[in-house]
């Protein structure tokens, strides 16, 4: 199977890069997420001191559009990752 063309537009940002509008736009079908729709693979922890341990990790998809393609989704959550910069899922930290 060719992978179609997968064009991502995101603008979620520093410090809260989770919170942002994503549209994928696949052989001009075009699909808007919902909102908070990615969740972080990565963490933040405190030592005793109250010191910050960050750590990026890849994206997921929560939530997809309801008609969006299942053959689809291993390779747009593929091209998240390739796109949009980890986050670390701490709160904002």
């Amino acid at each position: 199977m060719d992978i179609p063309k997968i064009e991502i537009k995101y603008d979620g940002s520093y410090p809260n890069l989770c919170r942002g509008n994503l549209v994928i736009i696949i052989d001009n079908a075009v699909w808007n997420f919902p909102d908070c729709c990615l969740s972080s693979g990565g963490s933040v922890s405190f030592d005793s001191e109250w010191n910050a341990n960050v750590s990026d990790g890849p994206w997921d998809v929560t939530d997809w559009p309801y008609d969006f393609p299942e053959v689809m989704k291993l390779h747009v959550i593929r091209a998240i990752n390739d796109e949009i910069s980890h986050g670390c899922c701490g709160g904002c930290v």
